[in-house]
């Protein structure tokens, strides 16, 4: 039994896919063709990524055989060479000790912090408005002009005499 393939057309099976539907041309659909393979690289990446095993395997070996400190005299050197703390850790250490409802300051720091987030979401999404930051831009203007001719460019420099103002 003798199997035979037969082809109709050269361009029946190329690079050993399968054919293409031709499908009728229609206004709506355009077809492109299709692409190239990629070129074939050459294999030359296999002997730097032996170079470079081999490269650490002598590194590890020179390790493994160089001879060092015991491990407990390296252990007992670093023990003497841990700094103090700064000052200021000192301080914040003496502070915190005096510090008698730990808990409910400890309480607060935490608010505060969910306090700083909530608020720095909140005017992060005021800032993605639309209109709203130019108008508070424009408010903000406003704001610093006037405060600029009253307290710099007038001749009051908001200090008020004692005397002359009386107490009910």
């Amino acid at each position: 039994m003798a199997s035979t393939l037969s082809v109709s057309s050269s361009s029946t099976l190329v690079d050993g896919k399968a054919p293409r539907q031709q499908s009728a041309a229609s206004p709506q659909c355009v077809s492109l063709p299709t692409l190239p393979p990629p070129p074939v690289q050459p294999q030359t990446r296999p002997w730097k990524t032996t170079a470079f095993c081999r490269k650490i395997a002598r590194n590890v070996m020179s390790m493994a055989t160089t001879t060092e400190a015991p491990p407990t005299e390296i252990a007992s050197t670093e023990l003497t060479t841990i700094a103090e703390p700064p000052e200021f850790v000192k301080t914040i250490q003496q502070a915190w000790d005096k510090v008698e409802d730990k808990y409910a300051v400890s309480s607060l720091a935490v608010a505060g912090v969910v306090a700083l987030w909530g608020s720095a979401g909140m005017i992060s999404a005021i800032d993605r408005l639309p209109l709203i930051p130019g108008a508070l831009e424009v408010v903000g203007i406003g704001y610093t002009g006037w405060f600029a001719y009253k307290n710099l460019l007038s001749g009051q420099t908001g200090r008020v005499d004692p005397i002359s103002v009386k107490l009910n």
